[in-house]
C-alpha cells in the first residue's frame, strides 16, 4: 500500500485524495476530451473498488449518485482506495445521448482495442486505467429511454462473493444477470474484478429513490468491505431476494396506453397490467401477466406498436415478501422525508 496508485499520468499516494482528468483523445474540432476522476486513498491498505456512472450517455442518475457521494463529509475511508469515475462516456453526455459519436454502444465494445474505433479506444482507456486496478466495481445505470427501473442490482449471483456483495447493496431485488459479450461485466471478470450493476430511474432524469437508494447501497458496500465504519441505522434493513429469470411483455395491439400497475407493484398470473385503446376511445387489448412476480421495469410513453416492451417482471419464490420489503425500501428513502445518510456512516 506504500506504493502509489498510477491512473494516466498521475501518481496518487496513501492517505491522499486527488482530482484528475483522463485523457481521452481529440475531436475533429481539436477539442480535447478527457474523463473526470476522483481517487481517494487511505492510508491503511485494503480493497482497491471503483464507482462508475454514464457509460450510456444519458443516464444520469449514477452522475448525481457520485457527486453526493464525493461531499459527503462521513467519506472516510479507513482502509482500501475508492476511484469514483462520475462520467465515462463523456461524449454521449454532451449530446444527451445513450451512444457514442461513432453510434455505437460503449458497453458492447469492451474490451477494445488502443487502435480499434472511438468507443473500442475509450472502452480500452478505461479498462486498462481504471478497471483492471481494481478489486470491485459499482457501475451505476438507468433505463433506457422512455423507461423506467426499479433500483436492482444484477450480478453473476452464482459467484459467491459476487453474490454477497449484492446482499450487502440493500435493495430488494437481485436479478442474476448472465454476462454480455462486449459488456463492462464481461470484461471486467476476466480481468479479475466483480462488479455490480446497480439499474434504477430513466434516462435523462433524477429519479430521488434510485439515487438515495444508490448511495446508501454504495455506503453498505463499503462498510461490508471494511473500508468505512457504519453506526448503527435505526430504519429495518431491506431483505433482498434474488431472481433467476425475468422477461418482457409486449404489446399485443398498437394504440393509446392506460396503465393498471406501476413500479415495483406485485402482480399475479392473468392480472391486467395495462389496457390499449384506440385515439377515439374504443378498447382495443387488456395487457395480461402470463405469470406472477414483480414489476421491475417498464415503458413510460403511453403510446405503444405492436411488439412494444412494456413491462419487465421477475420471478421470484415469494413475490409477497419482496414486494413487503420493495415497501419498506419506499419507506426509508421516501423523498418526502429528511434522511441523513451521514449519520450511519463515519
Amino acid at each position: 500500500m506504500s506504493e502509489p496508485l498510477e491512473i494516466g499520468d498521475v501518481s496518487i499516494r496513501p492517505g491522499s485524495r486527488v482530482k484528475l482528468k483522463l485523457a481521452a483523445m481529440k475531436l475533429y474540432t481539436d477539442t480535447e476530451m478527457s474523463i473526470p476522476v476522483e481517487v481517494i486513498r487511505a492510508k491503511k491498505s485494503g480493497p482497491t473498488i471503483f464507482i462508475s456512472a454514464a457509460i450510456h450517455g444519458d443516464e444520469l442518475n449514477g452522475i448525481e449518485i457520485i457527486r453526493r457521494l464525493l461531499t459527503m463529509r462521513s467519506l472516510k475511508l479507513s482502509k482500501g482506495t475508492l476511484i469514483a469515475v462520475p462520467i465515462v462516456n463523456v461524449y454521449g453526455m454532451l449530446n444527451q445521448s445513450r451512444y457514442m459519436p461513432d453510434r455505437r454502444d460503449l458497453n458492447r465494445c469492451f474490451p477494445g482495442s488502443q487502435k480499434g474505433s472511438l468507443a473500442g479506444r475509450l472502452a480500452h482507456l478505461f479498462l486498462t486505467e481504471i478497471v483492471s486496478k481494481c478489486d470491485y466495481g459499482i457501475d451505476l445505470h438507468t433505463g433506457a429511454i422512455h423507461r423506467s427501473n426499479f433500483p436492482q442490482i444484477r450480478a453473476n449471483l452464482e459467484d459467491p462473493e459476487t453474490q454477497e456483495l449484492a446482499r450487502a447493496f440493500g435493495v430488494p431485488v437481485l436479478l442474476n444477470a448472465s454476462l454480455r459479450d462486449g459488456s463492462l461485466r464481461g470484461a471486467a471478470t476476466e480481468e479479475g474484478t466483480r462488479v455490480l450493476l446497480y439499474e434504477a430511474g430513466q434516462a435523462l432524469r433524477f429519479d430521488e429513490l434510485s439515487i438515495r437508494a444508490g448511495i446508501k447501497g454504495i455506503m453498505n458496500v463499503l462498510a461490508h468491505l471494511g473500508m468505512i465504519r457504519r453506526r448503527t441505522s435505526k430504519n429495518r434493513a431491506v431483505e433482498p431476494f434474488v431472481a433467476y429469470n425475468s422477461s418482457w411483455i409486449r404489446a399485443t395491439a398498437s394504440g393509446i396506453v392506460r396503465d393498471r400497475k406501476k413500479l415495483g407493484d406485485h402482480v399475479k398470473k392473468d392480472e391486467v397490467l395495462a389496457e390499449i385503446n384506440s385515439p377515439t376511445g374504443e378498447a382495443i387489448e387488456h395487457i395480461s401477466a402470463p405469470k406472477g412476480g414483480i414489476i421491475i421495469g417498464k415503458q413510460n410513453i403511453p403510446l405503444v406498436q405492436e411488439g412494444d416492451a412494456m413491462f419487465h417482471i421477475a420471478d421470484f419464490d415469494a413475490p409477497c415478501d419482496v414486494a413487503e420489503h420493495i415497501e419498506q425500501l419506499q419507506d426509508n428513502l421516501v423523498p418526502e422525508q429528511t434522511i441523513h445518510l451521514e449519520g450511519l456512516y463515519e
